[in-house]
């Protein structure tokens, strides 16, 4: 089978000669590298903050109540702009978006780099948010639009997926030890060295875009559904610090609710939709957007709750920590990397994440077992382990499965629509597991008077081990909700179009 990538690039199918295909499998790889590296930096980005954010508070003399918006001003960005950074794409090209993304990302983190004040390091932490809003998306289309061949898709996809799932664990090692050898600052300066890399790929091999016609951007759903994100994922960062009967937190996601059901009847009635409903209506499309959500819930939470029981209980350094996480990181690539090439034309897409789903639920059903002085191998290898390789199956096969059969001109879109799930459910998991974490410690503490160190230290991982147990059924809902609703067959490529330069 030739795809349009392989015409473009090499000589008509008639005269095509086989150092040609060659050439064109090969560059395809290379992009897959640049793709990667800036995915990686996108995700990475989270944790590594989050690591050396400690020592940005103390070299910058903010409060903890400011602390915060170090971390929400960045997903409030990135999380209500994906969808409009994923039809700029679309509208004006994969490469211009891709490259804007990059320059953009770099240069807003050079400035969070330098910043001398709290205020510049929002700023930057803002920027880095629109930036990636456009970065993450088109790296997703150009892979969706560049592996059309079924075999090579599900190699590209996995190893992709193993990237975006495997990046939060690496940021926490990385961020470790940047902040521990060098400087909080390195953990946003670091950034300029991976789009670097990215930004000399893509300009090598990437063609052009070529408009054959004038874009048209949907505006008043483009608005509505900015609103929508941006009140949504507000409102649970606000539940996480003020609860969930506060009154802002309410006002934030039963508007972000209602915007969503504008924003849903706007796009069945104008001409060029933001968000074509045929994207997500999919069964396989729209079971893998359900998946992508459901891991976003219980993965960020874990690192979170993981990373504090492991640093506050068992003593552990930053670094210690990041290396801590390096078995599960090793089990989602292989997992990503093998699983879905080898299962999903065997036992289907259905089959592979479902089984997936089970795997992540036993092993966070494991972590349940820990106790204030229990040892790393014995309580906390065997879940890494588990949850690495059950994700890794999960996450690869839902990303392919969330852009198969997509139309050209939707890849974008659709693409963004993966990274609007991760994200949103990023922010969902983290703000209610979050609080039922703090609700189980208090429980804990008024039942043990006094308070002991014992005590605070026991209801501490009971406050763990309840969102352990929490997580875990999210999970075996993940699973029903995607077995439900995903057909098991094999999905059908996205179209392909030409994406490298001559």
């Amino acid at each position: 089978m030739t795809t349009a990538l392989e015409k473009e690039v090499t000589a008509p199918a008639a005269t095509e000669d086989k150092a040609g295909r060659r050439g064109s499998h090969a560059l395809r790889w290379w992009v897959l590298a640049v793709l990667g590296v800036a995915q990686l930096m996108v995700v990475l980005d989270a944790t590594v903050v989050n690591i050396a954010l400690p020592h940005a508070q103390a070299d910058l003399g903010f409060s903890n109540g400011d602390r915060q918006w170090v971390i929400t001003g960045y997903a409030l960005a990135f999380g209500s702009l994906l969808l409009l950074g994923g039809r700029l794409s679309d509208l004006f090209g994969r490469r211009t978006t891709f490259i804007t993304g990059l320059i953009g990302f770099a240069v807003a983190s050079a400035i969070g780099g330098a910043a001398g004040n709290f205020e510049v390091l929002v700023g930057s932490r803002v920027a880095q948010g629109v930036f990636a809003a456009l970065l993450a998306p088109a790296a997703l289309s150009l892979l969706t639009v560049t592996f059309t061949e079924p075999a090579e898709r599900a190699k590209a996809f996995g190893i992709f997926g193993a990237i975006a799932g495997a990046g939060g664990a690496l940021g926490l090692l990385l961020g470790g030890a940047l902040t521990e050898w060098a400087s909080w600052r390195w953990g946003m300066y670091v950034n300029l060295v991976f789009a670097a890399i990215a930004l000399v790929g893509a300009i090598l091999l990437l063609a052009k875009h070529t408009a054959t016609t004038r874009p048209k951007l949907d505006l008043p759903g483009t608005l509505t559904v900015t609103a929508a994100l941006f009140g949504i994922v507000y409102g649970f960062s606000h539940a996480e610090s003020d609860g969930w009967t506060n009154g802002v937190t309410l006002a934030f996601l039963l508007g972000g609710a209602a915007l969503l059901g504008v924003f849903v009847w706007l796009e069945q009635r104008v001409a060029h939709p933001l968000l074509p409903l045929r994207v997500v209506l999919d069964r396989t499309r729209g079971a893998s957007y359900v998946a992508v959500f459901t891991i976003g819930i219980g993965m960020f939470a874990m690192f979170l709750f993981l990373t504090y029981y492991m640093q506050q209980q068992l003593g552990y350094s930053p670094i210690r920590t990041g290396v801590a996480f390096l078995p599960m990181v090793a089990g989602m690539v292989a997992a990503s990397t093998t699983v879905p090439a080898l299962l999903i034309p065997r036992v289907g897409p259905k089959v592979t994440v479902v089984t997936g789903f089970l795997l992540a639920t036993l092993g966070m059903a494991l972590l349940t077992r820990i106790g204030v002085d229990t040892a790393y191998a014995s309580h906390i290898l065997p879940s890494l382990l588990l949850m690495g390789l059950g994700l890794g199956m999960a996450m690869s096969t839902a990303f392919s499965g969330a852009t198969a059969g997509v139309e050209h001109a939707d890849a974008g879109v659709a693409s963004a629509m993966v990274n609007t799930s991760q994200q949103v459910g990023g922010s969902i998991g983290t703000a209610l597991l979050s609080t039922l974490a703090a609700t189980s410690f208090d429980d804990y503490v008024s039942g043990h008077v006094p308070p002991s160190p014992r005590v605070l230290a026991e209801a501490a991982v009971q406050s763990y081990t309840t969102t352990f147990w929490w997580a875990a059924a999210i999970f075996v809902v993940g699973a029903v909700v995607t077995g439900l609703i995903m057909p098991n067959k094999v999905p059908v490529p996205a179209e392909g179009e030409p994406v490298l330069a001559h």
